[in-house]
């Protein structure tokens, strides 16, 4: 089924301002609570979650324009969503100012939520996490291959990831009663109900350690650099979005680990400008060059170019060499051109010999009228 239009959901036109964006995501939200909606809290929850989605999008000016760009199916193949994603939604949920507010988008995306017993026997899952990485505008061209250092939480080497020093043992945790999570009543302007969080004494665990590891504290992860080899394929443009599953913070007790998340920055380049999947770049020729006409060589992302200007070319005339542009990602859509905008180099000094040559031709051109 075709995922419905992020405007269309919050209900503002292509031209909403982030005002106007950020008033409607409220709005919405607001209509979802599950106290509005008693008989139907899963419906309300599913539409939540697209909202949400909607305006983690649009409230970002580079998700915005790439979205505006390619719509659902963008140069990362999607807008894609984990656990610990919608960063930007949950800041502006939490602007509400309203008790209770952002346990319930806990609830919701049970981003940070507690996990029962049965969760918690199968480990945590680890966070996933985000890595700005800049290229050339030619390695987004062609595509290439490189091993990054990536700051991420891995299994500590002391404990093997246990957390405990070699003997210690757990025991239930006093706070929660072993259950690892804590209710509590809470008043919202749409009446009261119980929210429920981790208990900070064993964060969500259930169980306590006698003897923490040295190491990492009983956390069970420690942050290190780690080299992961990625490809980057070609075609990529500035806020794209590559994903690399298990490549994120470990889980603990087993847990699944997050994924990584490699955005895209390509470094402006210094003589040529990208437009969409197009190329353009200027180039310099002398008045008799676009008077006789010439050929001119043109440097490309793909090598060097013949282009023949013709005679009476006028200043800022364009020419396309056709297919010498970005490729489109995953080979779609083949290649853009490569725009070459002429201007007419006007020399600052002339000797005696160019002025009397250039007075002649004037004489001609006075004569013609």
């Amino acid at each position: 089924m075709a995922k419905q239009d992020y405007y269309e959901i919050l209900g503002v036109s292509r031209d909403a301002s982030e005002a106007d964006i950020k008033k409607a995501y409220r709005q919405k939200a607001k209509e979802l609570h599950p106290d509005r909606n008693p008989d139907d809290r899963k419906r309300a929850e599913e539409d939540f979650k697209r909202v949400a989605e909607a305006y983690e999008v649009l409230s970002d000016s580079q998700k915005r324009a790439q979205y505006d760009r390619y719509g659902h199916a963008g140069p990362d193949q999607g807008f894609t969503f984990g656990d610990t994603d919608f960063r930007r939604a949950r800041e502006a949920y939490r602007e509400f100012g309203f008790g209770g507010f952002d346990n319930l988008f806990d609830l919701f995306f049970r981003q940070g939520a507690p996990q029962s017993a049965s969760q918690r026997a199968h480990g945590f899952a680890g966070e996933s996490i985000e890595y700005r990485l800049r290229i050339t505008l030619e390695d987004a061209a062609h595509g290439t291959k490189m091993t990054l250092s990536v700051p991420r939480l891995v299994a500590c080497p002391a404990c093997s990831g246990s957390g405990m020093e070699p003997g210690s043992k757990k025991h239930a945790c006093s706070a929660c009663k072993g259950h690892g999570q804590i209710e509590h009543r809470q008043q919202s302007f749409l009446g009261s109900f119980v929210s429920v969080r981790t208990c900070p004494e064993c964060e969500g665990q259930g169980e306590v350690m006698d003897d923490p590891c040295h190491r990492c504290h009983g956390h069970a992860r420690v942050k290190e650099k780690s080299k992961i080899s990625i490809t980057v394929p070609a075609g990529v443009d500035s806020g794209s979005r590559l994903r690399l599953r298990d490549q994120g913070n470990v889980g603990i007790g087993g847990g699944p680990n997050g994924d990584l998340f490699i955005v895209i920055e390509v470094i402006p380049h210094p003589q040529f400008h990208r437009d969409g999947q197009d190329i353009v770049s200027k180039v310099a020729a002398s008045y008799p060059q676009v008077a006789l006409g010439t050929k001119l060589k043109i440097q490309t992302l793909w090598g060097e170019e013949s282009l023949s200007v013709p005679a009476g070319t006028q200043p800022g005339a364009e020419f396309r060499l056709r297919g010498k542009g970005m490729p489109g990602i995953r080979g779609l859509n083949g290649r853009g051109d490569h725009v070459v905008q002429v201007t007419v180099d006007v020399p600052s000094k002339l000797s005696a010999k160019q002025r009397h040559a250039v007075e002649e031709l004037a004489k001609t051109f006075d004569a013609a009228r």
